[in-house]
């Protein structure tokens, strides 16, 4: 016999937005709480929970009890079905935060957060035990959140003598930093306002370990030594602690551990100069995209834009021709007459970092005989390799290499294009061949282009 007194468990729920906040006995307690700013959610409920939410809130309340409805990705298992106990494929968080840590986990899945609405963990699990192996993109993420750490470290280890101060442009550097940087919190503010997190956390990690980590600190520790000690310190901080106000939605315990252990920076003086610091991190005050704007500086971007090409066509060619870092290069560089100017303001720059030998630049320069071009953002840059690199020998190498991998991706395609194979065979070794297949067409890809570059 079924009970007639059946109530739809859906109908308390959809009370939620105000039936929680007071209502109906204390209506009052509604009042700057209703409606809300977003509904966060998965898209099987939506008819169940979130359209009935707005209809009983139509009706007690006459308001849409929120103004965004957010629908966040499925998470699915490795192979793309879905988690669930019973087939023991599903990954405790807690495993997760025990191998690589909290901050590491959430930044992780927010940088799967896309347009789609379903999303592959690459964890892998052991069959028998079921229990977790490994997640090779949340210790991509636990890198991540070292690397923050390390950089930070570095940075505080180096405060002797600092005094919180204006942030002040000395350098082309910190022209480029500074911009870079108001960039960042004109990203991070609207992916967080249109719910882009995914594309916002890249781009975080985009910004720090590629902009801030590999180049603002390395050009400027040099600084750290120097008279101009002190309005370095102040700058590097007034990055630091921006960048960590950013990055505290992502990843809120490393960066709060960090904030912690900070002097106090520009950004926590009050108008009269006087420090006026939040008691913790998570309510310190946001950087606003507005107080940012007079950084932007786009001929300082485009000139640091171009040392940084020059820099990393020195470097990448060391490390492609396997000479040593302290191996000094000629460079000859060959662009427009603007970009030429901006290279000669940063001379002094360059030099050190690329190691040069000679530096020579102008707009009718001529590739240097036995010299590899590298070619970006408009720029040709031509690094000398006679007497560090036989070049005979490298090219025979590398045409031996190209012959290896075309006959290694030959037979991979052969075996793909086998009908059987694909079918009979499991799909992790399916996978494995198409993956090995990809890999081998982009190490040939970059061996052709070694030896385009002895033509």
């Amino acid at each position: 016999h079924q009970d007639e007194n059946v109530l739809d468990t859906w109908f308390s729920s959809q009370l939620w937005t105000f039936a929680t906040q007071g209502w109906p006995q204390k209506p009052e307690l509604l009042e700057g709480h209703h409606p809300t700013t977003a509904l966060v959610t998965a898209r099987d409920i939506i008819a169940l929970w979130v359209a009935r939410m707005v209809m009983s809130s139509l009706y007690f309340l006459d308001e849409v009890p929120f103004k965004d409805v957010v629908i966040y990705p499925t998470i699915l298992a490795k192979d793309g079905s879905r988690m669930s106990k019973s087939k023991g494929n599903g990954v405790d968080p807690m495993d997760l935060i025990g191998m690589y840590g909290a901050d590491a986990m959430r930044y992780n899945l927010l940088t799967l957060c896309t347009n789609n609405q379903d999303v592959k963990f690459d964890a892998n699990i052991d069959k028998k035990t079921k229990k977790l192996i490994d997640s090779p993109r949340t210790e991509q993420a636990k890198s991540f959140v070292t690397k923050i750490w390390n950089a930070s470290r570095f940075l505080l280890m180096n405060m002797e003598g600092y005094t919180p101060g204006e942030p002040v442009v000395e350098t082309p550097a910190d022209a480029w930093m500074f911009s870079r940087l108001a960039k960042a919190v004109k990203m991070v503010t609207e992916g967080i306002e249109n719910y882009t997190f995914g594309d916002m956390a890249r781009g975080v990690q985009q910004f720090f370990w590629n902009e801030v980590c590999d180049w603002y600190v390395e050009v400027t520790k040099a600084r750290l030594k120097g008279e101009g000690r002190l309005q370095a310190q102040r700058n590097l901080i007034f990055v630091l602690d921006t960048s960590i106000r950013l990055m505290h939605p992502l990843m809120p315990f490393v960066t709060e551990e960090i904030w912690d252990n900070m002097p106090a920076s520009v950004l926590d003086l009050d108008a009269e100069g006087n420090v006026d610091r939040a008691e913790a991190l998570m309510i310190a005050k946001w950087p606003e995209p507005a107080d940012y704007v007079k950084y932007v500086d786009e001929d300082a971007e485009r000139a640091f834009e171009l040392c940084r090409t020059v820099v990393s066509a020195a470097r990448a060619t060391r490390s492609r021709y396997r000479l040593s870092p302290k191996a000094e290069l000629d460079v000859v560089v060959r662009a427009g007459v603007e970009d030429i100017e901006k290279l000669e303001s940063l001379r002094s720059t360059i030099e050190p970092l690329a190691n040069t030998a000679s530096l020579v630049m102008g707009t009718d320069v001529e590739k240097p005989a036995a010299s590899i071009a590298v070619v970006d953002s408009g720029v040709e840059v031509f690094v000398v390799l006679e007497g560090k690199v036989d070049l005979s020998a490298e090219k025979a190498r590398l045409e031996k290499e190209i012959a290896a991998a075309q006959k290694e991706l030959a037979g991979c395609e052969k075996t793909l294009a086998n009908e059987g194979f694909v079918a009979k065979a499991a799909p992790a070794v399916v996978q494995k061949k198409r993956d090995r297949a990809a890999e081998l067409k982009e190490i040939l890809e970059a061996l052709t282009a070694q030896v385009a570059d002895f033509s």
